[in-house]
């Protein structure tokens, strides 16, 4: 089993490039003003038409209207949707794009429910919950609340950082990480060493 990653929060393009050199399956833009990592449309495409083939773009939206969304989709060679708020399903699936939707895992958190509401979802990415933020925390949550059996993939967030994402692998078993504060060296500047740690920590997860 190869576990994918996911860095998320790019916003320059020499970012993009260090995330790619270090073997990123997936890049993630955010489209939320109130985030530090947020870019706007016009630079997000600027930066996925740097991304090389088969690195997948992701556009990051909290509860967006649907009007950026369908702009995103039109002015960004963007492949992939991510719905990071309280989105229903209904919402998710409206857009010509497939998407993953996000789960905060609040104490009592049925991930057996979610997969089944997001039945056409390309998987599910649980992440920490807090009051304060939709993600990009840097806070990790118990992994024991990711049951086995899920029927969507599992995408896990929340605190992952070089240090931990072995540990959160083998416990959890994910199909993919997802990693942003972990490996900044400021909020939305990353640090290409410590996604270089990352990708290396998660091929040697199985070793």
């Amino acid at each position: 089993m190869r576990t994918r990653v996911k860095i998320c929060g790019i916003t320059r393009t020499e970012d993009a490039e260090a995330a790619v050199d270090a073997g990123a399956d997936a890049l993630g833009f955010v489209f939320v003003p109130a985030s530090p990592r947020a870019v706007d449309v016009a630079a997000a495409a600027r930066l996925m038409a740097q991304v090389p083939a088969f690195v997948t773009k992701v556009a990051l939206f909290v509860d967006a209207d649907p009007e950026l969304v369908e702009t995103v989709i039109e002015r960004t060679a963007v492949d992939l949707l991510q719905f990071h708020g309280d989105e229903p399903a209904e919402y998710c699936r409206n857009f010509a794009k497939p998407y993953i939707k996000a789960i905060r895992m609040k104490p009592g958190t049925d991930l057996a429910v979610a997969a089944s509401n997001y039945d056409d979802s390309c998987g599910l990415l649980v992440d920490s919950y807090s009051v304060n933020a939709a993600g990009g925390t840097g806070e990790v949550f118990d992994w024991a609340q990711v049951p086995e059996g899920i029927t969507r993939p599992v995408i896990l967030a929340g605190g992952l950082n070089p240090g931990n994402v072995q540990a959160a692998i083998r416990q959890v078993r994910p199909y993919a990480v997802d990693v942003s504060s972990g490996v900044e060296r400021e909020k939305g500047i990353k640090d290409a060493a410590l996604m270089a740690a990352f990708t290396k920590a998660v091929r040697a997860a199985y070793d």
